[in-house]
């Protein structure tokens, strides 16, 4: 069996490795002409880096990344809501790293050239359409700097990694509403820092409303003086907003204003945010779960698959969770076509219900409780605002969903025991 991965993001760089892994040959078409280390932050929960861990990227990982300690959240005033440890801090068996996507990709890129083989890796091939017969399913290209033709190539399946602006989901859903604005817009960066709290916090602060701060480090020593590289995320809610894309650059003035009286005795925001070089800017966006992922030898994986809010540090886990799903559904069916219904069958209902949860009560919607509680004033005690086990409760509940909850990954760390 033979694969055709159209996209060389993390979704697609994992499959490729998990299909090396169970002896399946793969190759990777990607649009960009040079595979270069874009984005800001990203964090990896257990669930996923677990399943990097079964790639033997660990020791990669950790070398490039921060193992976070903790969830810590704020109101706007600086005052703490919640406080709770993450990762192995927390007892899993499997680290969280905060990593910039760049690194992570690099990582996956450099593992899959050595294994996999720099002649299955192909840039500047941009996809425009997909087809298929009995006898296999076709993949077409365009040279992405000139627009000539490539040849078709041809495979087993074709797997569309292609993200959010995914061609092969176009082309099996040709109409498709267009994305979901949430009426929230988001500006990133990344600055050097002194470490901030613990210096491996994940820190949430404020509320949409009125302005919201996501911040964690994503790399040690990074100036020879103990700083850190700091990822920021601020939040707020807009009618304006612009096509959804990762790297489209943003405007300090846009935002900035929301957070300017947020000088607290652990952080001064408007200074951090200042610190970046560049800030980019996206919309908060998502879209319906699809009926089906799965036209006969042709199907979604990642972004392409189910877009979701990027809220609770979920779209490129969820990726990483498909890649080796899909492998294992490959490895137990003959047939293509079975094997992708598997992986349809297995993965569509629960990323459906991750897209769903992160709209309505993601991890941040302590700080939304808090915040509609107290009339966004700063509170005396936060006991008298929320009960330690309603804090508690609203964390596990989104890690029941997204499936990184330490009951979930435990038993299914027994269940692969008993089948070795």
């Amino acid at each position: 069996m033979n694969v055709i991965i159209v996209g060389g993001g993390i979704g697609g760089f994992t499959l490729a490795l998990f299909l090396h892994r169970a002896g399946i040959g793969c190759r990777i078409y990607e649009l960009a002409t040079e595979i270069r280390p874009l984005g800001v932050g990203i964090n990896i929960l257990p669930h996923a880096s677990r399943e990097l861990g079964k790639l033997g990227l660990e020791s990669a990982l950790a070398r490039v990344s921060v193992l976070t300690r903790e969830a810590v959240f704020f109101n706007r005033f600086g005052q703490l809501i919640y406080r709770e440890a993450l990762g192995r801090y927390a007892g899993y068996d499997d680290p969280q790293y905060s990593i910039h996507r760049g690194e992570l990709q690099k990582v996956l890129v450099d593992a899959a050239t050595a294994r996999v083989g720099a002649d299955a890796i192909f840039t500047g091939w941009k996809c425009t359409g997909v087809d298929q017969d009995p006898a296999g399913a076709i993949a077409h290209f365009q040279d992405a700097a000139t627009g000539e033709a490539l040849a078709p190539q041809r495979a087993d399946i074709v797997v569309a990694c292609d993200g959010l602006h995914s061609i092969v989901r176009k082309a099996l859903h040709p109409h498709e509403g267009s994305p979901l604005y949430s009426g929230v817009n988001m500006w990133r960066g990344v600055s050097i820092w002194a470490p901030i709290l613990s210096g491996a916090s994940m820190i949430r602060a404020g509320w949409l409303a009125s302005g919201k701060m996501v911040i964690y480090p994503i790399r040690d020593s990074v100036d020879g003086h103990g700083k850190q590289l700091v990822n920021w995320v601020a939040e707020l809610e807009t009618r304006q907003h612009k096509r959804r894309d990762w790297n489209r650059p943003g405007d300090i003035n846009d935002f900035i204003g929301a957070f300017a009286d947020w000088h607290f005795d652990w952080l001064d925001v408007p200074a951090l945010i200042g610190a970046a070089q560049t800030i980019l800017e996206f919309p908060m966006v998502d879209q319906d779960p699809l009926p089906w992922w799965s036209q006969g030898r042709i199907t979604l994986l990642g972004d392409a698959a189910h877009p979701m809010y990027p809220r609770g540090s979920n779209g490129a886990g969820q990726a990483i969770l498909d890649a080796r799903v899909l492998t294992d559904a490959l490895v137990a069916h003959g047939d293509p076509v079975a094997a992708l219904k598997a992986y349809e069958a297995k993965r569509l209902p629960f990323t459906a219900e991750v897209v769903r949860m992160n709209r309505r009560n993601p991890p941040d919607a302590i700080l939304r409780e808090v915040f509609e509680r107290t009339g966004d004033k700063p509170f005396r005690r936060i006991e008298d605002v929320i009960s330690a086990d309603e804090l508690v409760a609203l964390s596990e509940g989104y890690k029941r969903v997204a499936g990184f909850d330490k009951q979930s990954l435990q038993l299914g760390a027994s269940m692969a025991s008993q089948k070795r």
